[in-house]
């Protein structure tokens, strides 16, 4: 903020905060390092839109003269996402998942943008919009994101924890580029290897949808000294072999890969001698404990051209008739039916994060256009998501975080919006309130900051 041409003291994280985020300051240089605070605590504070300008807004900055050294945070500068991801990954895992299995969601999404000068921007399938009969478009940018599924004891509940954003542009963008196209399956295999690389005594089970359940990915996580497993859904008509049985000794020719074929899921489906186990998963979906028949076995999962997969299949029905039966695969062939199931259903948080993200967290709403910046924003936003669970976190550890709630809308436990109120609330209050005295039914508040309260009421939407 700048007045009669005279700087004032750079806004900063309150002690608590900045005491969590220290892990990250080696990663910038010290004078990009007092941006990217200003820049963190503006897209926490900011209604609406997360642009550069809008969180100077918010900070008590649109007065700043220098406004383009907070866009070079993002266009210009260096410092390493990768290397930002790793420490964000380190620090959930060392509050939410210490020990156990760690179990990760992977999916995409689609950033709606347009503009000629968005590079990467492509047409792809709208996920949300198109049904089986009928196709959407959207234009913008297809991002893969990685998450930490993990139970917050504070809500009692599962959330999935981005960590991991890339950027994944389509076949099209590669055309005239000497760089080749990668597909999905590709950017997946070279980002949990990197987890992998990251967290190499810990187990890993990936969850995700069938777009991600090829045989080639599922045999190159297998083959690592301490295999990435995964569970994805499984098409009814798969080829399914018994496992190669032994080579006699003198026999010549290649070794047999796959045994004989099994009957298809389909025919096991529709077989009445198949036993079904009837039990009980405890959070179906969001909908609380819920009733299933599962049947389950192991096979050899093979195609011509292809290595063989060993897997564990389970088939889930459901005796009230309300969802179609599915298939689920998982390589893990120690996993038990039911705990492989309890995986599954953790993936549909990965799809409640994207939308928080979009509504309280801006994405969608930025506007940058250099590559550099692209590449980095939305990463950034997604990350944020993890960054307010943490600072929540550390509220709850203290008090209970308030609920908010009205006669028309009841709720027992915080939700996300919940949790960046009380970390807003944290934020505004140390920073402007602490100097009032307590137990007193009016406080004192600066005129500028007054002002700035007033601007952002009206501005809002």
């Amino acid at each position: 903020m700048v007045s009669s041409g005279k700087r004032r003291p750079m806004p900063i994280l309150s002690k608590d905060y900045l005491t969590l985020i220290a892990a990250f300051a080696p990663v910038f240089s010290r004078r990009v390092w007092q941006h990217v605070q200003v820049l963190l605590m503006g897209a926490i504070l900011a209604p609406g839109q997360r642009t550069v300008t809008a969180m100077l807004r918010v900070m008590g900055l649109s007065k700043e003269r220098h406004f383009q050294t907070y866009h070079r945070v993002l266009n210009r500068a260096v410092w390493s996402s990768l290397e930002v991801s790793r420490i964000l990954l380190g620090i959930l895992i060392s509050t939410f998942a210490r020990a156990g299995t760690i179990v990760l969601g992977l999916d995409e999404t689609i950033e709606r943008r347009w503009g000629a000068k968005i590079k990467a921007r492509g047409i792809y399938r709208d996920p949300v919009r198109s049904s089986r009969s009928h196709f959407v478009k959207a234009s913008g940018l297809r991002w893969m994101s990685l998450m930490l599924l993990v139970r917050i004891p504070w809500v009692e509940k599962v959330w999935a924890l981005p960590f991991l954003t890339v950027l994944a542009p389509s076949e099209r963008y590669y055309q005239d580029r000497a760089r080749g196209h990668k597909k999905l399956t590709d950017w997946a295999r070279q980002m949990l290897l990197q987890v992998r690389r990251w967290l190499p005594m810990r187990k890993l089970v990936v969850v995700a949808d069938s777009t991600y359940a090829a045989i080639d990915l599922l045999w190159r996580l297998t083959q690592l000294t301490n295999p990435v497993y995964m569970v994805t859904r499984l098409r009814l008509d798969a080829a399914l072999y018994k496992p190669a049985p032994p080579r006699e000794p003198g026999t010549r020719g290649r070794p047999r890969v796959k045994g004989e074929r099994l009957p298809t899921l389909k025919q096991v489906l529709q077989d009445s001698e198949t036993k079904w186990t009837e039990v009980t998963v405890q959070d179906w979906y969001g909908r609380g404990p819920t009733t299933v028949e599962l049947a389950s076995g192991t096979a050899v999962w093979y195609h011509s051209g292809k290595p063989p997969v060993p897997i564990r299949w389970v088939l889930i029905r459901d005796p009230a008739g309300k969802f179609k039966s599915k298939a689920l695969l998982c390589t893990d062939l120690s996993a038990t039916p039911v705990q492989i199931v309890e995986w599954f259903v953790r993936r549909w948080r990965v799809e409640v994060t994207f939308q928080e993200v979009r509504a309280h967290l801006g994405v969608e709403t930025q506007r940058q256009w250099s590559d550099l910046a692209i590449i980095r924003t939305t990463p950034a936003l997604l990350g944020l998501f993890s960054l307010v669970t943490l600072f929540a976190h550390q509220l709850a550890e203290r008090e209970p975080l308030p609920v908010r709630t009205a006669t028309w809308y009841v709720k027992q436990w915080p939700t996300f919006s919940d949790a960046l109120a009380a970390v807003r609330y944290q934020l505004w209050h140390q920073r402007d309130f602490h100097t009032s005295l307590p137990n007193t039914d009016m406080i004192e508040i600066s005129r500028s900051l007054l002002t700035r309260f007033i601007d952002i009421l009206c501005y809002a939407a």
